[in-house]
């Protein structure tokens, strides 16, 4: 009798499009550090897939503007940054605050709150 391997939940992904024309070889940076595909991400299809929590900080409310314009605030939320060297006709090129698209669930952890929150 065979048993068949329990189904995991598909691991939530944090997706970053690649510029329309990119071409491997890829050199990857979240926040100026360097990553390495197959340990902090993976090629999905035309886009790389993060397993760890991205964030972009949004657009700002016009009140928390006005708040840090009279030096009144300052904004602490996360805004991660994932810039990209590649090749494209055989020139290198550099693409720099790429689109974070997170997954389907908004990146929600089991308690309700967003993971990375906080840091």
């Amino acid at each position: 009798m065979r048993l068949s391997a329990p189904v995991q939940p598909q691991a939530k992904r944090w997706i970053v499009p690649l510029p329309r024309g990119a071409e491997p070889p890829y050199r990857v940076f979240v926040n100026g550090v360097p990553q390495e595909e197959g340990v902090d991400y993976e090629l999905f299809g035309h886009a790389l897939a993060f397993s760890r929590p991205l964030q972009k900080e949004g657009r700002l409310g016009f009140w928390r503007w006005l708040s840090i314009a009279l030096a009144i605030a300052g904004t602490y939320r996360k805004n991660d940054s994932v810039d990209v060297q590649y090749t494209m006709h055989g020139q290198q090129r550099v693409a720099t605050g790429l689109e974070i698209v997170p997954p389907a669930d908004g990146g929600k952890t089991e308690d309700g709150g967003t993971s990375g929150e906080g840091s």
